[in-house]
């Protein structure tokens, strides 16, 4: 396997400029679509490297219940600095597992306490709590199925009728398009790999945008939706959760106003390769290729390398 059973720990260092060319060249559609897709495969090849290791480490440890000749020298040889790489790559992955898990569990929990303070209300799809305190976001149902805006009557003392329903259209675009599944992935990936956090950040504005775009679509008009995200961000507090999509976070809201003033980003779904967003989507599409290669290629050859050590 030699020095490529490390690449993906770090290539996702060359998703940083990637991400920063996306979310501002492409339209905010693809680029949520292009950079969650990298980060969910940069992380599986990343901890699919660190279970690699940890097979040779675990391996070395006495008393194991692994096989004795998955031990010998000849398997160790396989991997660099097996002693350090080994033994470090256990408490690695214990962490990835652990950050997953409680990642898991917080959405679910935020999900759970957000739908049960709607209970005794009508079930409509949009839903108005009667509080001081402004915010609003998309709740989607249980298992991601449905799901129902919410509002605070604050928030809505705020805007007026044309700004109420670009702030609804909104929201339910973060539904309909089920944008929360991004943020969960893209969240869960950064645990996995902390280089992959720049992705995470991007994605979590691309995703506003992408809703902003089809808000002002909804109600034919961008200055209309950039008026009610700016009112709607003056002392909010978002949503309730950073998997949960909220009209005023997350994701600067100057630069979210800026762009709906200016003109709408081209629909084009997959940009010319000589562009600076062209060579976006191509650097990112090859970087991932390349770690679920390297990713392959390493467990192929452990794979054998462990069959050969096994005894019959």
């Amino acid at each position: 396997m030699g020095v490529f059973v490390f690449l993906p720990l770090v290539l996702p260092l060359t998703a940083w400029p990637i991400a920063h060319l996306a979310e501002r060249r492409l339209h905010p559609r693809t680029a949520t679509l292009m950079l969650s897709a990298t980060a969910v495969v940069l992380a599986v090849c990343s901890t699919l490297c660190l279970a690699l290791l940890v097979v040779v480490g675990t391996a070395q440890l006495p008393g194991n219940p692994l096989p004795d000749g998955w031990s010998d020298p000849e398997v160790r040889e396989a991997v660099p600095y097996d002693e350090v790489a080994g033994k470090a790559s256990i408490p690695a992955l214990a962490a990835v597992l652990a950050v997953a898990a409680r990642t898991l569990w917080r959405h679910h929990r935020t999900g759970r306490r957000a739908r049960r303070a709607l209970e005794g209300l009508p079930g409509t799809s949009v839903a108005v709590l009667p509080d001081p305190v402004p915010y609003a976001y998309a709740l989607p149902g249980p298992w991601g199925r449905g799901g129902r805006v919410v509002v605070s009557a604050a928030v809505l003392s705020r805007l007026g009728a044309a700004e109420r329903r670009a702030l609804f259209a909104h929201e339910r675009s973060h539904l309909e398009a089920r944008h929360h599944r991004y943020l969960l992935a893209v969240r869960l990936a950064a645990g996995a790999n902390p280089f992959l956090r720049p992705l995470r950040t991007s994605v979590a504005y691309t995703v506003e945008r992408w809703a902003d775009e089809a808000a002002a679509r909804a109600v034919g008009s961008r200055r209309t939706v950039a008026r009610a995200i700016g009112k709607a961000a003056l002392d909010s507090r978002g949503a309730p959760a950073v998997t949960l999509a909220g009209a005023a976070g997350p994701g600067p809201v100057p630069r979210r106003v800026a762009a709906l003033l200016a003109p709408a980003p081209a629909p084009r779904a997959w940009p010319p390769v000589f562009t600076a967003a062209g060579l976006a989507v191509w650097t990112a599409v090859a970087g991932a290729a390349f770690s679920a290669l390297s990713s392959a290629n390493s467990a192929v050859t452990l794979f054998l390398v462990l069959r050969a050590a096994t005894p019959l």
